[in-house]
């Protein structure tokens, strides 16, 4: 029994020293970067814009701006959640080949493009949620 015992505890010491480290903001926020999902934030924010009167774009924009490291903080710490330091290397890796800067330096169209995409849909799907809601 005390073989078994100690043949456990050794199995779960080598198992947490084989779990990867997780990853750190730092590492986080370049991979939100590189990702270009600072890109999509920036396309909403064209988007909210237009939506405030001229005369007071100023001011909604200095606050819309200080909102952002928090954002962007939430976002971290989501990526740290659900990635180890591997995976998040590993994303980088990518954003820094050739076809990871292209997305990355595509996605505000390609953002701007999904958007009006799923606005479409929503109105395709309101037409045949009309059709079953009565």
């Amino acid at each position: 029994m005390k073989r078994l015992f100690f043949t456990a505890i050794l199995l779960c010491v080598v198992q947490v020293n084989f779990a990867q480290a997780p990853a750190t903001k730092a590492q986080v926020m370049k991979l939100i970067t590189l990702s270009g999902s600072d890109s999509s934030i920036k396309v909403a924010k064209d988007q909210i814009i237009n939506m405030i009167p001229t005369d007071k774009r100023e001011a909604f924009l200095k606050e819309f701006d200080a909102t952002l490291p928090a954002l962007y903080d939430s976002m971290a710490d989501i990526y740290v959640e659900m990635y180890n330091e591997k995976d998040v290397k590993d994303m980088i890796a990518f954003y820094e080949s050739p076809v990871g800067k292209k997305m990355s330096s595509n996605m505000g169209t390609f953002t701007q493009k999904i958007i009006a995409a799923s606005q479409t849909w929503g109105a395709d799907l309101q037409g045949i949620m009309a059709k079953y809601a009565q």
